[in-house]
């Protein structure tokens, strides 16, 4: 009595009972099995089930299936698998694994192609491929905010891992759509600690500007925060010569342009599921701890540092109190916030836009560049341009069906 390998395919139209009845079949002649997986697009099947047997009921096993696949209505095909082919696909597991995650507004068949052709030429298989987000409508217009995330499970080890991810973000420079590469190991599945930059990244405006303008020198100012943006002078330098162009500003603005604050896209939504899964969440920032402060309020963030502007008399003077956080100090917050917390730095996110991000983004178990300034992108390991920031959700893994609706209206 030998003992045979055999693999089946089930394809066709998806049923309640079509697993429980093929593998009742197979329990009655106590075959074992090795693998089994499955699929449903658009409710067809495509199930695959590869079993040991013994060569005396092999026969009667696969003739039982194959009345029991007609009587179901569906397709079935047989292969044999050698002891060979099997030993081989079993040394396979020990190789690493990576997760590709490709987002966007729409995502078309060339998305696809580009990132497969890249994987194929690493050398790399697909094991699994998954959508994350929801089902989209055919009428595109009546969800303009919609979002398309799929999920690549790759197996080996690339020919070059920099340079697949270096191409991998010149084609999402040039195509419009996100490209994320994580290694797929035990630190990716358990993050805990999220550390967001505030301006340009939880809100769409940097608030320097807008108290700025309210002072009347928003041209000195707004020259100033672009040149510390790209990284062409010291965030520091630049940050005193602002804050002094605000003295005699009025308190009472700081209230009036925060009430006002434009949240960016999917923040809310990101929030709440963050929240809810018990994420710990802090805003460091090179902007002000009024404005922090408020949107912890508003958002239930764990933890803010910024800058604290010196107040008197009801007005600012144009300085500011205790030291600044910059981009070392940035870093810095992420490291003690990650140990009082007793989480190991691998298990930290960081996302921010500008160059006084990059030390930050650098630190965290994983950098996210959010929208961000081209040497920000081209410094961080991940980048997110195309949609809001709840994205960051399938860079962990999320699938849209695991999150119930957010109140967030801006999702």
């Amino acid at each position: 009595m030998q003992t045979e390998l055999i693999l089946i395919n089930i394809s066709g139209f998806d049923r309640p009972g079509v697993t429980s009845a093929l593998s009742e079949i197979l329990a009655r002649y106590d075959a074992q099995i090795l693998d089994i997986g499955q699929a449903d697009i658009h409710h067809t099947l495509s199930l695959g089930i590869l079993f040991k047997t013994s060569s005396n009921v092999s026969g009667d096993l696969m003739k039982d299936l194959l009345f029991k696949a007609y009587e179901l209505n569906v397709k079935i095909r047989f292969n044999p698998i050698s002891a060979e082919a099997y030993e081989e696909w079993v040394s396979l597991q020990g190789k690493d694994r990576w997760i590709i995650t490709i987002l966007g507004r729409r995502l078309s068949a060339r998305h696809i192609a580009l990132v497969s052709k890249e994987i194929a030429r690493q050398g790399l298989n697909i094991d699994s491929i998954r959508r994350l987000t929801g089902r989209m409508p055919l009428d595109e217009d009546k969800e303009p905010l919609s979002k398309q995330c799929i999920e690549f499970s790759v197996r080996g080890n690339p020919v070059d891992a920099s340079e697949m991810q270096s191409n991998f973000m010149g084609i999402s420079a040039k195509e419009g759509f996100d490209i994320s590469l994580q290694e797929d190991n035990v630190y990716r599945r358990c993050r805990r600690l999220i550390c967001f930059d505030m301006d340009s990244t939880l809100i769409e405006t940097e608030v320097i500007d807008e108290l700025a303008m309210r002072a009347g020198v928003g041209d000195q100012v707004k020259a100033i925060t672009e040149r510390a943006m790209r990284g062409e002078i010291d965030f520091r330098e630049s940050f005193t010569e602002r804050v002094a162009l605000l003295k005699g500003l009025d308190e009472s603005v700081m209230r009036e342009i925060a009430e006002n604050l434009p949240i960016t896209e999917g923040l809310g939504r990101l929030m709440q599921v963050l929240k809810r899964t018990g994420y710990k969440t802090a805003i460091l920032s090179g902007g002000f701890t009024y404005f922090g402060n408020y949107l912890k309020q508003l958002y239930g963030f764990d933890f803010v540092y910024a800058n604290e502007l010196e107040i008197a008399d009801g007005k600012l003077t144009g300085r500011y109190v205790g030291d600044i956080v910059d981009g070392k100090r940035k870093a810095e917050l992420l490291r003690i916030i990650a140990q009082v917390e007793n989480i190991d730095i691998k298990q930290t996110i960081a996302i921010g836009d500008g160059a006084n991000d990059l030390p930050m983004l650098a630190t965290a178990g994983l950098g996210i560049a959010f929208h961000a300034k081209p040497k920000v992108k081209q410094n961080a390991s991940q980048s997110l341009s195309t949609i809001g920031l709840d994205g960051v959700l399938y860079f962990l893994g999320f699938k849209d069906s695991f999150i119930s609706d957010s109140s967030d209206k801006t999702i």
